[in-house]
Formats: structure tokens, C-alpha cells, sequence
């Protein structure tokens, strides 16, 4: 299964080699980063100690969107902010739910924002779900590198059940139900409900396969009577 982790403008060269040693102990190779070229500084390489290759084969992106065009699921870190509703999965409820979404959608992605501002409101639009670590206080906070090693140490165990999966039956099942959502709410007049828009598609990145088959259905016959 393709599961890269996603830098997104990354500064210090140290914690994009602090990322990839995270990612070489726990299991995972494939790295992408947003413009950002640090990734290119020596620094980088010699904190990265023993994961040169996640380094030398970066892909580069000019977005966060074109990062994720191949993706079929893609969970955010971030730390929680007032600006608008949001759900945020533990880690460990990450894991939960990664496993079970692996047994129907073809690729995955784990996204992290820069070191000093996170990801924008817009980029935390693209994903699917979003995480945060609970911590006891809220300063000091983890750094990249420290966020990093966290996931990949929670998300391990799924690179064994990755190569174990059954085949996919609709990697992009999720994508066409927040497709019909949103074309629902313009047909209802209510696509300028916010909070409604922003609660949909927060909560469709929860469903099961299951749920998401029966929703799609209802929508079917919703827009068949509309």
C-alpha cells in the first residue's frame, strides 16, 4: 500500500533528517515534502544518519494539493484551533481507524505542517481527518523530528497488515461521498452553511466501509426524489 508522510514547507534541514531516521526505524520510506529545498543541506543527511536513501529519493511538490492527488485517505497533525469546528483523533484512534480504512482504499498519506505555523485552514480543508497528541502542557510543544518518530511509532504496526490486505474494491469511495454531499447541499441552498459544510465532511472521514456504502445509497435516493 502507498503511505507517504508529507512534510509541508519544512525550515531546518535537522528535522527533515530527524523525520526520515524516525521513518527508517518504524518502517516507512516514502517521504514528500512541500516547497521546501532543505531537504537538499547537508544538515539534513547527517541527522538522518543511516536513512540517506528516504532522502534521496524526496519527491518534491509545488502544493499540498498536488501532494495528495494520488492519495485516497490523508490524516493532518495539527494542534487544535478555535478558527472553525474541528474533530481531532488521538493517535491512537488514528491507528484504529487507518485499519480499518486500509481495507478499502488504496493509499494513505500523514501530513505534517511547518515547524513555527502548522498547516493553513485551507490546507487542513484537503484532508480527510485530523490528529493531534494530547499533552500535559501546552508548551514546550513536540518538534517535527519528536511529532515524526510519535506517529510512526503508533502507525508501525500497519505496514505488516498493508502487505497482508485484501484487494480494494473503491479506493475513491470516500471522494465521490463528499462529492454528493456537497452537491446535495447546493441543491438543498445551504451550501453557505459553514459549520453544516465543515461538520460533513470532518465526520464522513470517520466512516466505515460500510456506513459510507448505505450513505451513498440514501444519497442515490435523496437525489432521485429531489
Amino acid at each position: 500500500m502507498l503511505f507517504p508522510l508529507i512534510l509541508v514547507s519544512p525550515a531546518r534541514a535537522e528535522n527533515i533528517g530527524a523525520a526520515a531516521r524516525a521513518m527508517k526505524t518504524m518502517g516507512f520510506s516514502e517521504l514528500r515534502i512541500v516547497q521546501s529545498q532543505a531537504y537538499l543541506e547537508p544538515a539534513a543527511r547527517w541527522v538522518a544518519h543511516g536513512a540517506g536513501e528516504i532522502l534521496d529519493n524526496v519527491t518534491h511538490f509545488n502544493s499540498l494539493a498536488e501532494a495528495l492527488a494520488d492519495i485516497d485517505f490523508s490524516v493532518a497533525t495539527t494542534a487544535r484551533s478555535r478558527a472553525k469546528f474541528r474533530y481531532y483523533a488521538t493517535p491512537q484512534q488514528v491507528q484504529e481507524i487507518l485499519q480499518e480504512k486500509m481495507q478499502w482504499v488504496n493509499s494513505m498519506a500523514l501530513v505534517f505542517g511547518r515547524e513555527d505555523s502548522g498547516l493553513t485552514n485551507e490546507e487542513l480543508d484537503q484532508v480527510d481527518l485530523l490528529t493531534g497528541i494530547p499533552m500535559a502542557n501546552d508548551y514546550p510543544s513536540l518538534n517535527l523530528g519528536q511529532a515524526v518518530m510519535v506517529y510512526c511509532y503508533q502507525l508501525s504496526a500497519l505496514r505488516q497488515l498493508a502487505a497482508e490486505r485484501p484487494a480494494v474494491a473503491d479506493g475513491q469511495q470516500l471522494t465521490a461521498l463528499r462529492q454528493r454531499l456537497e452537491q446535495l447541499l447546493v441543491k438543498l441552498k445551504v451550501e453557505d452553511d459553514q459549520k453544516l459544510a465543515d461538520w460533513l465532511h470532518q465526520r464522513t472521514g470517520l466512516l466505515e466501509q460500510r456506513d459510507s456504502a448505505m450513505l451513498h445509497r440514501l444519497l442515490h435516493d435523496i437525489e432521485k426524489n429531489l
